[in-house]
């Protein structure tokens, strides 16, 4: 056998175990993920608290002194866990964020116990092994390492697990933490979920930095009448009132528009894009609204960073299988363009449901936030280590179709970057749906990119 593909073979076994973490820490990062993972804290129906002191206590066994750990929060089953690690303090600390609630999932919906961290076929499986508790893993772990290393940061770095991000309100962790105990996260900046790498056909092509997100609204639409008996029905029904409003709604589309941050996107994407769509996506940075249509079309999550949304998410109505129906309603969940308000929404929506029986309201409004600045150190920390990593994987500037406790951040003053280093298919994204899922490789190479890419804003 030739010593050159020997050669070869030697300089890919060395890139790929430089691009893994070593075992134990790959072993320490997986145990706290599957720790996370059994532990039901829905957003609804859980807590967070016993994630929270887990944690603690794994932090003190590591040696990490009670006097720079804190749990607490809102209320007592929604804690929060906040812990410092000490540097020179030359710079402000940087601050590590992740959410350890999950969105609600029903053991019926699943085909796979979703609180059980199933490794199967290349895959952890298991409500929140994207959103959020791969994240929230990596940093506890990363930072234990970092002790374990006698790592000496030239700044403070704050790893802080927070409750209540999926469904904001009076008991979410970053804002009750800013209200209450702001100097536990007093931070120059902060890294958080909001950005992913993406995957097409099994390819890494973009490892994607969130700078700003969409705004959180949800409205309600609602529909009362003085219902009957059923075996005397008229025209004049709840239910069908509502039906026809949402029919309208699923056939209705907010207009185009982009920004900084997407058209930034959409032209490093036509750069990268190998296939037909590239020339459409040039043609979206120029602000072409029938290339729009066209990528639109073919890409559901680039449709999202294009316009504002509206969806039906929950329905509700009727109150006896022999009446007429008395209420019937609906939520309707949008993800608001930063160029556009609620209010503007709000008014779009009574024109799309054309109905006076239907009365639409703001349930849940969460408020505008700024954009993080395009910083070229943090940008190019981000690309130097993707690229050793994965290279030829660009680095993006995005804007998050999804909210995030990022917003609460950027509206305190402090500029909050979306990166994760973990890869997934654009086409499977799981998070919030049935059969949750993260790629194992994925995990793992996330958590050696998180570890590099704090070190070197750290040093």
């Amino acid at each position: 056998m030739s010593k050159l593909p020997m050669l070869f073979s030697l300089a890919f076994a060395c890139l790929a175990a430089d691009v893994m973490p070593p075992d134990a820490d790959q072993r320490l990062a997986r145990e706290i993920y599957q720790e996370m993972i059994q532990s039901k804290s829905g957003f609804t129906t859980g807590s967070t608290t016993p994630i929270a002191e887990a944690v603690a206590a794994r932090l003190k066994a590591a040696g990490f002194p009670a006097s720079d750990i804190f749990v607490g929060g809102a209320i007592p089953r929604k804690a929060n866990v906040v812990v410092r690690y000490h540097g020179t303090g030359a710079r402000k600390p940087l601050l590590l964020l992740a959410h350890i609630d999950v969105v609600e999932a029903l053991r019926e919906d699943w085909t796979v116990d979703p609180f059980t961290l199933l490794e199967k076929d290349g895959y952890f499986y298991g409500r929140g092994t994207m959103d959020d508790k791969a994240q929230a893993a990596v940093w506890i772990a990363n930072l234990i390492r970092y002790r374990r290393e006698s790592f000496q940061p030239d700044r403070d770095l704050i790893v802080a697990l927070t409750a209540d991000e999926e469904g904001g309100g009076p008991y979410n962790g970053v804002d009750w933490l800013l209200k209450n105990k702001r100097a536990l996260i007093a931070s120059e900046y902060a890294l958080n979920e909001g950005g992913r790498g993406e995957m097409v056909d099994g390819k890494r092509v973009s490892n994607d930095v969130s700078l700003s997100e969409k705004t959180y609204a949800d409205f309600r639409l609602e529909v009362r009448n003085k219902g009957g008996h059923s075996a005397r029905p008229v025209p004049d029904n709840a239910i069908y009132h509502l039906a026809g409003a949402l029919y309208r709604l699923s056939s209705f589309a907010f207009p185009f528009r982009i920004n900084e941050v997407t058209r930034a996107y959409f032209q490093a994407m036509a750069k990268i894009e190998k296939g037909p769509l590239a020339a459409d996506l040039a043609k979206v940075a120029e602000g072409s609204q029938e290339a729009m249509r066209k990528v639109a079309a073919a890409s559901p999550p680039m449709n999202a960073a294009m316009r504002t949304t509206c969806v039906a998410t929950q329905l509700e109505g009727g109150h006896a299988t022999n009446a007429l129906p008395q209420l019937a309603a609906a939520n309707v969940n949008c993800r608001v363009l930063p160029e556009d308000s609620v209010d503007d929404v709000l008014a779009a929506l009574k024109k799309v449901v054309a109905d006076d029986q239907v009365a639409v309201t703001i349930k849940t409004n969460e408020g505008r936030s700024p954009a993080s600045p395009l910083r070229p150190d943090i940008l190019k920390a981000i690309a130097r280590i993707g690229d050793t990593m994965w290279p030829g994987v660009v680095t993006l500037p995005t804007m998050a179709v999804g909210g995030s406790d990022g917003r609460y951040l950027r509206v305190a003053g402090i500029p909050t970057y979306g990166v994760q280093g973990f890869f997934v298919d654009r086409d499977d994204v799981r998070a919030h749906g049935r059969d949750e899922r993260m790629p194992v490789r994925s995990f793992y190479e996330g958590q050696t990119f998180l570890y590099e890419l704090v070190k070197a804003l750290s040093k």
